[in-house]
């Protein structure tokens, strides 16, 4: 008994210790500095069985696999000029206009986060947001925040959009299309949710009047090769989920990009790998087998206990509201391990609610993704002042409006579609 509870305590502490050092980042360390070290111990002690680490192993590989290919295929599309159009485009379409510049960021944010992941909308396009709004002299944060929480909220969509889709994807039992569509309802309405707060909240932002005189500039041409690459690599994983194969071959699109910037010699080898970044894959990995560890120490029974059965709308509400709950404790990550294996008993609609809990909770607060953590990082990289009582009371406005709106979305989506 006493070896149990030091068991439990160990892993709690290991979890505790890796969450921590994600946030703060101690001497600028990266992730897996931490979290590599601190599944050493669980395993070393015993804490979780190595039948139990291999299982992790093979459930999250393809996972961490087809996630390198996309951190890959969205800095090759920055280097294809992507992002340069998209700030080209959105300083045109803004006309001078801060309101229109918003809903400029609106779309491209989202379409960005759905095709390419959240990472690309935080690491590639909020720098392009900045610099866009700095050109215009209008004031950045209403644009800057807007990137923040649609890396997050505009995520629901696809199953490549996010780290947390690739981990629930495969215990949906649904295929790449059909995920899509249960999704497309709930995306839309948090987008729309997230819209409206947004120009309220922004509005002496919005309405104050650009300090830059008005330049006109002329759209660049997209960069066709990219954007084709792009569509025929989500077309490849519908494809390769609808007949069940391995949908990692999909991410060839990664790899026709690299040979093509490889022989225009526009990148290197190293540039590709660094690309990949190796260490946070390992972060994630690591993650894993320290969450799998707490889980068997008892938060799994805990959290079974409380969460609810079914996908009426009050379970599927109570579902999302845990997750988000959960997520801004312990990290979204964290959170849709410990809760996808069990809300899938209950069907795909219910591991879509966790979806939406740890997608949409996180904009509450800094802790609650690391997306939002490295946005964080880079507003400070452009001088720009994040605030967290600002980012807080946004969140308190758009989380449970943008959470309620989306689940009772899914719940219609279930009803017409069927789950």
């Amino acid at each position: 008994m006493i070896g149990a509870v030091l068991l439990e305590s160990l892993s709690v502490a290991a979890l505790a210790v890796v969450l921590v050092c994600a946030v703060v980042r101690p001497f600028r360390w990266p992730e897996a500095a931490f979290a590599v070290p601190a599944a050493s111990v669980v395993i070393a002690t015993g804490a979780i069985p190595l039948t139990a680490v291999r299982e992790e192993a093979v459930r999250l590989g393809p996972v961490i696999g087809f996630l390198a290919a996309v951190l890959v295929l969205a800095r090759l599309c920055a280097d294809e000029g992507l992002f340069h159009a998209c700030g080209t485009w959105m300083a045109h379409w803004s006309r001078h206009r801060p309101r229109r510049l918003l809903g400029a960021v609106f779309a491209l944010a989202s379409l960005i986060t759905a095709a390419l992941s959240l990472d690309a909308t935080v690491v590639l396009l909020t720098p392009v947001v900045f610099a866009t709004a700095t050109r215009m002299g209008a004031r950045p944060a209403p644009h800057v925040y807007a990137g923040a929480h649609l890396s997050n909220t505009a995520s629901l969509l696809l199953p490549v959009s996010n780290l947390t889709n690739l981990l629930a994807f495969t215990a949906t039992g649904l295929s790449f299309t059909r995920f899509a569509l249960l999704m497309t309802l709930p995306w839309l309405a948090a987008i729309a949710v997230e819209y409206a707060v947004f120009r309220r909240f922004f509005a002496a932002d919005l309405d104050a009047a650009p300090t830059a005189p008005e330049v006109p500039e002329k759209p660049a041409g997209p960069p066709l090769f990219a954007l084709v690459t792009v569509a025929a690599t989500l077309a490849g994983f519908a494809v390769a989920s609808a007949l069940g194969i391995d949908p990692a071959w999909a991410a060839a699109g990664a790899t026709v990009l690299a040979v093509r910037a490889l022989a225009r010699r526009r990148t290197t080898p190293a540039a590709i790998l660094r690309s990949a970044d190796l260490p946070f894959l390992a972060f994630v990995l690591a993650l894993g087998v320290v969450v799998r560890a707490v889980l068997d120490h008892g938060l799994g029974e805990a959290l079974g206990v409380v969460l609810p059965d079914g996908t009426s709308l009050p379970a599927l509400l109570a579902v999302a509201g845990l997750a988000a709950l959960l997520a801004n404790l312990i990290n979204n990550l964290p959170a849709v391990l410990a809760l996808v294996p069990l809300a899938a008993p209950s069907g795909p609609g219910a591991v879509l609610a966790v979806l939406l809990g740890v997608n949409i909770g996180p904009n509450l607060t800094y802790a609650g993704s690391l997306a939002t953590l490295l946005w964080r990082r880079i507003a400070h990289h452009h001088a720009h002042e994040v605030s967290l009582r600002r980012f807080t009371l946004l969140g308190l406005a758009t989380v449970p409006a943008a959470l309620v709106a989306s689940t009772v979305a899914l719940w219609v989506s279930l009803e017409v579609l069927g789950g």
